[in-house]
């Protein structure tokens, strides 16, 4: 089933279990969603989707960092149980290990000699990851292996 359709699903189905936090979280993902469809004039592939559902992860993480240095503790609860709704809907995510091993490979792939072609890798690693990986995470490993040559 197509992303976008199984979260109107589960929209529809929180709405039925009277589920608050779920529900908005639900609403305001379609909402973004469709806020995109009109942007670009089309719909959305899943790419798009979960790029965008990345981008609301990320933006509930640097929330509830905010909240909790800001000791607003009911705040932080109510961004990480929406983060928690948002993570169900994301690919699982990469182990180090993993996201090292990719990160070899690229750098192989491209013959890079140091840190001038951490574009390059980047450039080729972001698309692999997208939605399983910090893009934060990856940078510094780029940077680790990079060092290394």
């Amino acid at each position: 089933m197509p992303l976008s359709q199984q979260l109107f699903d589960d929209m529809k189905e929180a709405l039925r279990a009277k589920d608050k936090i779920r529900l908005n979280t639900l609403r305001m993902l379609r909402a973004q969603i469709k806020n995109r469809e009109i942007e670009t004039g089309g719909a959305l592939s899943e790419d798009d989707i979960l790029q965008l559902l990345s981008k609301a992860e990320k933006m509930r993480k640097e929330a509830i960092d905010l909240y909790r240095q800001a000791n607003r503790e009911n705040l932080a609860a109510r961004e990480e149980a929406e983060l928690a709704v948002i993570r169900g809907y994301l690919p699982e995510r990469l182990s180090e290990d993993e996201l090292r091993a990719l990160v070899g490979e690229a750098a192989t792939g491209i013959g890079a000699e140091g840190m001038r072609d951490m574009g390059k890798v980047m450039g080729i690693l972001m698309p692999k990851v997208r939605g399983r990986a910090d893009g934060q995470i990856v940078n510094r490993l780029v940077k680790e292996h990079l060092q290394t040559r």
